[in-house]
């Protein structure tokens, strides 16, 4: 499938600000990954820590809050991870099933999907 970027919204929880962010869409990402500078600027602050492991194997310890995100004029609630300087912005599988957002497998880009109740 490939990855491909666009431009998502991150704001505070209680939606007074917003930040434009450009994200590489990953679907095998579980979270989505925002710079720590973003979030901090818009007066988010970490409220936990947990581990992820990398590609390679290494085990780090990061960061998380939640935070609203609008991707194609839809609105949720997620999770995000504060990214460090240099790592890699990610839109992840959490906030794309929030938005209920699937990624369409031959054009690149964002399709709506139904919710499952089975």
């Amino acid at each position: 499938m490939g990855t491909f970027n666009i431009t998502i919204e991150i704001g505070n929880l209680n939606g007074e600000h917003f930040e434009d962010v450009d994200v590489m869409v990953d679907t095998g990402a579980i979270s989505t990954i925002v710079p720590r500078d973003i979030l901090e600027g818009l007066g988010i602050q970490p409220t936990k820590g947990e581990t992820f492991e990398y590609a390679g194997g290494e085990q780090v310890q990061l960061d998380m809050t939640e935070a609203r995100a609008r991707v194609d004029g839809r609105e949720t609630i997620t999770w995000v991870i504060f990214g460090e300087e240099g790592a890699s912005t990610l839109l992840g599988a959490y906030t794309l099933e929030g938005v209920f957002l699937g990624v369409g497998p031959y054009n690149q880009r964002l399709i709506p999907v139904t919710g499952s109740l089975k």
